[in-house]
């Protein structure tokens, strides 16, 4: 089998509701498609979903990279050697991670095409399907918590509630929803790096009657050793999101035991295979995980459900992305009951774009 030509196109999406989060409003995502074409008449489907403040990243740049990159190092090669085009492109584009995991998803699609199975079930099929969290933006408190009763209506039992811009209203945000959704509802938090370790301690005490489940970047990325006072001082899991965007800072947070939990998404990352090394070092250090994703097409969320699917460690999902986007192109390539996401069961990703 060999790559005979690659195609890539940007799509920008509106939100049906802007959201905030700590350091910033979100109400479009751009994201990048790409295909992979081969001689057997085999294509897979990727998708970058790129974010100037996590990845580094612009569409602009995922399309340069797909004029030059990309198409040196796939062109007229076997799609099936996954490690050692994603071992290139790992130098060619060590600052473009969504771009990779494009890239790295497309030949997972393809590999699993060819194969006649879900890539979860190549991947290792732990699992059939796997609950996530919805995610609350940062509103206010009659507002969070008509939102948080809505979520549950729809069938959702684990919502996320995002914070850091204020301890005191995240505090009361937290109490009121509890108040409101009752005691089976899972609640996360996520502070977006707003805290300082001092806020964090404050948030904790204060939101104990509400029995988060876990606690999610307290504090600033470029210090980690704050996540690590958090983590020492609280009895809920602390998990690192923004701090862990490599290999490499994995294996730091672990070997520090500087968290509980990690959330490997695969834009931060570079793609399966490289969540696959990061699962990895947080499996052989206890680590819990979560697969958590940006603003992503449904395409993007099924590469996260995959690998999720397939590790006993990734006991979390996250994986809400896609499910505000306006005209999402791959709407349909999960599917999702009362919380609960499934792929389609289809070979590879489970889903062709036109």
């Amino acid at each position: 089998m060999k790559i005979t030509g690659i195609e890539a196109w940007k799509v920008e999406m509106g939100l049906t509701e802007p959201y905030a989060i700590a350091y910033e409003t979100i109400s479009t995502a751009g994201n990048v498609f790409l295909r992979v074409e081969t001689n057997e008449g085999i294509s897979g489907f990727g998708c970058a979903a790129p974010d100037l403040q996590v990845t580094g990243e612009t569409p602009e740049s995922v399309l340069d990279a797909c004029q030059t990159a990309i198409p040196d190092v796939l062109n007229g090669s076997d799609p099936l050697r996954i490690a050692l085009h994603m071992h290139r492109l790992k130098e060619l584009l060590r600052n473009q991670p969504s771009a990779r995991a494009m890239v790295d998803m497309a030949l997972y699609d393809i590999l699993g095409k060819k194969a006649g199975l879900p890539v979860y079930m190549l991947l290792g099929g732990f699992r059939k399907h796997i609950k996530t969290t919805v995610t609350i933006g940062i509103l206010s408190v009659e507002e969070t918590v008509e939102r948080a009763k809505d979520l549950v209506g729809r069938g959702f039992r684990a919502l996320k509630i995002k914070g850091g811009k204020d301890v005191s209203e995240d505090i009361l945000r937290v109490l009121k929803v509890r108040e409101a959704v009752g005691k089976k509802i899972e609640l996360r938090f996520d502070a977006n790096q707003g805290y300082s370790v001092d806020q964090s301690l404050e948030f904790f005490q204060a939101t104990r009657p509400a029995k988060l489940e876990l606690l999610e970047q307290p504090t600033p990325k470029g210090q980690p050793d704050l996540l690590g006072m958090v983590t020492r001082r609280v009895p809920i899991p602390i998990m690192a999101d923004e701090s862990l965007m490599n290999l490499r800072d994995a294996f730091r947070l672990a070997r520090r035991s500087l968290v509980d939990m990690v959330n490997i998404k695969l834009m931060k990352v570079g793609g399966i295979s490289e969540a696959l090394q990061v699962n990895g070092v947080a499996s052989a250090a206890g680590l819990e995980v979560m697969v958590g994703c940006m603003d992503e097409s449904g395409l993007a969320i099924a590469a996260g459900l995959h690998f999720a699917l397939a590790r006993p460690n990734v006991m979390y999902a996250d994986l809400d992305g896609h499910l505000d986007l306006i005209n999402d192109p791959a709407a349909d390539a999960v599917i999702l009951k009362n919380g609960i996401l499934y792929p389609t069961q289809k070979p590879g990703l489970g889903f062709d774009l036109s």
